[in-house]
Order: structure tokens, then C-alpha cells, then sequence
């Protein structure tokens, strides 16, 4: 699910700034420390997915000074022993390249956050968005893709001429990709709906219905994707389920 792995990155200073924890490899702890030899000032984690928060804790074990800041999730946040700082939406990471304001972009997970660099109209984008794929919105765990699609308008409001994301090579047309992502979902959106009309009731059949030929190990995430879609109908009044759990359109 995470491709060849995943960025973390280093904003060199006085005070280093970490964004993303990683797993806790050795292999990165080390590079992180070959770059700041006295550790990180501060470790700012976009979401609590494993792949982004799991290495908190031997980067504490190493750089006691650090702290560690991120969005709050309490459930999630509370399996790390590390002392979490809570970051808000407008909160400025002060680094030696100047500060980094927080933007809360819920979706893929309700505490995840992007970093806007805006003297260079540089965004971190965590798991926001990744070049080549699209993003899964895990609906069974805490993933909205309402909240998901206002990210997406939030970020492209900013006109960011560059995204750093955590997964895949460096965006340097954000604005192309967003819109690329919006028109996916629409077509997904009717894709649904389509299903739902023709007598397709569980997600389950829906993902049949939509994904053909799909791998066997990407039909988990398929399901996903599909439940999130049916969630945002629901919120919209668009579809429901009746009383044998079933889904189908409204009115």
C-alpha cells in the first residue's frame, strides 16, 4: 500500500525540523542523525498511520530534547510513548527556512495535516496526494471522503507551485493533479450510483460491479473506496441503507 516506502523530510537548522516519524528503521534513524548529528528539535507527523508515526518512539529514545508535535487522535495517538504536542489549524513550525502553517486536511485519516510553506509555495503534503495512484480513504477507520474532497479544494485554493509528498517522487503540478483527482471521484461518485440503481446493495457488489478484473490484493482497498463513496451519499441524502442493512438510493 505505501509503494517503494515512504518520505520523510528534514528542514535543517539550529533547531531541525522532522516531518514524519517513519517506522523506525535503523537505516533512517542513521540518516536522519548523518544530517542533524544532534537529532531533531522537533518531529512533526502529518497522520497517525503507521508508516508516519511508528518510528516516534526511537526517535525519542535517541534525541530526548525532541518534541513531538501533530494533529490529535487520541485513540491513535496514545499506542506511541511519546509526549504528543497538540497542533491546531494556522499553527506556525518555526524552522530556519521560515515558518511551515499547518493546515488540517481531514479525509484520509481526521487528523491529518499538511504543511504550507508559502515563501516558496511549497506544500508537504503527508497523504494528500501521491503522483501515479490515487489516495485511499479508509471509511471503516476513520476516513470521510467529504472531508477528503474539501482538503482537496482547500489545498488548490493556495495554488501550490510544489508538493512534497510522503509517498512517490516530488509533484510539481499540484494544481493538475488535484483536478485530476476531482474529476476520478466524480466519475467514481457516478459509477455508484449507477450500481446502486441497477440493484447493486453491499459494497461488495458494488466492487464487483466497478472493478473488474481487480486484484485480489487490492480489493480490500477497492471496498474501501467504495464505502466511502456510499458514506458521502448518505451524508447528502443521496442513498441509505433499509432495514436488512442493504444499500440503495433515496426516494
Amino acid at each position: 500500500m505505501t509503494g517503494a516506502g515512504n518520505w520523510t523530510y528534514l528542514v535543517p537548522g539550529g533547531d531541525p525540523v522532522l516531518i514524519d516519524a517513519g517506522v523506525g528503521e535503523a537505516a533512517h534513524v542513521e540518516a536522519v542523525w548523518r544530517e542533524a548529528p544532534d537529532g531533531p528539535a522537533r518531529v512533526v507527523v502529518t497522520h497517525a498511520h503507521g508508516d508516519h508515526v511508528a518510528g516516534a518512539p526511537a526517535l525519542a529514545a535517541r534525541a530526548p530534547r525532541a518534541r513531538f508535535l501533530k494533529w490529535p487522535w487520541p485513540e491513535r495517538d496514545a499506542r506511541y510513548a511519546v509526549v504528543w504536542e497538540p497542533l491546531a489549524d494556522g499553527d506556525e513550525v518555526a524552522t530556519d527556512e521560515g515558518p511551515l502553517r499547518v493546515l488540517h486536511t481531514p479525509g484520509h485519516a481526521p487528523d491529518h495535516v499538511a504543511l504550507w510553506h508559502e515563501a516558496s509555495r511549497t506544500v508537504f503534503t503527508g497523504d494528500l496526494l501521491v503522483k501515479g495512484s490515487t489516495v485511499v480513504i479508509p471509511a471503516s477507520a476513520g476516513g470521510s471522503l467529504r472531508d477528503y474532497l474539501r482538503s482537496l479544494d482547500r489545498l488548490a485554493a493556495l495554488a501550490p507551485a510544489r508538493a512534497l509528498p510522503a509517498h512517490g517522487p516530488v509533484i510539481e503540478d499540484p494544481a493538475a493533479l488535484i483536478a485530476s483527482y476531482q474529476a476520478h471521484r466524480r466519475t467514481r461518485e457516478r459509477q455508484v450510483l449507477e450500481a446502486l440503481a441497477a440493484g447493486a446493495a453491499t459494497p461488495a457488489d458494488i466492487t464487483a460491479r466497478i472493478y473488474e478484473r481487480l486484484d485480489a490484493a487490492l480489493v480490500a482497498m477497492a471496498h474501501e473506496s467504495v464505502l466511502a463513496h456510499l458514506q458521502k451519499l448518505r451524508d447528502e441524502g443521496r442513498a441509505g441503507i433499509d432495514g436488512a442493512g442493504r444499500w440503495q438510493l433515496a426516494g
